[in-house]
């Protein structure tokens, strides 16, 4: 697929709770979230715009062929961020947004691309990638958000509870390689500026409040939500110390 003209847009908030300062903090002697930037300017984004809530953020930006929009500090989620900006910037509703997470210093350019084709293609109001999980280990992992799709490639459903339930097997054991028969989430989204404009006016739902994902929000609420396969792999993002030290060992491989 060939990627239309895109916006990448990149929440980006201080104040992580398990990580604080996450954005600023350095890998290969750079702010996260100048890595996260250049990612999305190497994919080929019409434009660049990191939300914030932070002018330590924006001042780290500063130099960056991109836009930074400042936002309200109260907001609930990255997505709340995202609507703001695109009521701040005047987005036209058919505009291609592309949410990219800031905490995703090694975010392909091909992933991103991918995610605009995948919405532009029209069969759903949201897009988003998935990878198939090859462990036990990840399939049982609340922390790895797993997705079933129809024989369309629309979601049917997001979960932290390993899906599709394998009942012959688990009955056996919950160990070894599980094939490609489940799928991993890449929180990685696109939508057009109308559709993120409505998505940030539903109401959280019963299924969202239970498993603590947003995404859930659009399908119960009747929406669709295309999935592809990303292209090529995307590392882990950062969310602990742990892994900043492996995002920063994979830099100094990289360089």
């Amino acid at each position: 697929m060939t990627a239309p003209e895109f916006i990448v847009a990149i929440p980006a908030r201080y104040g992580a709770s398990r990580l604080p300062g996450k954005p600023l903090r350095l890998i290969a002697g750079e702010p996260m979230v100048v890595h996260v930037a250049r990612r999305a300017l190497a994919a080929g984004a019409r434009e660049v715009v990191v939300a914030t809530d932070d002018e330590r953020i924006a001042a780290a930006l500063a130099g960056q062929p991109l836009h930074v929009c400042l936002t309200r500090a109260d907001h609930a989620s990255g997505t709340d961020r995202l609507a703001e900006c695109a009521d701040q910037l005047g987005w036209a509703d058919d505009a291609i947004v592309v949410n990219l997470q800031g905490d995703e210093p090694f975010a392909p350019p091909e992933g991103i691309r991918a995610v605009a084709a995948l919405l532009a293609d029209g069969r759903a109001p949201m897009s988003t990638l998935a990878t198939p999980i090859e462990d036990a280990e990840a399939l049982f992992d609340p922390n790895v958000v797993k997705l079933v799709r129809d024989q369309t490639g629309l979601a049917l459903y997001f979960s932290r509870a390993p899906i599709p339930w394998q009942r012959d097997r688990f009955a056996r054991d919950r160990t070894g390689a599980v094939a490609g028969q489940a799928l991993r989430h890449i929180g990685i989204y696109a939508y057009r500026a109308g559709f993120l404009r409505q998505f940030t006016r539903l109401p959280p739902g019963m299924l969202e409040n239970l498993e603590a994902l947003e995404q859930l929000r659009v399908l119960e609420a009747g929406h669709r939500i295309a999935v592809g396969l990303a292209p090529v792999p995307f590392p882990p993002g950062v969310d602990t110390e742990a892994d900043l030290a492996r995002a920063n060992a994979r830099a100094m491989e990289e360089n």
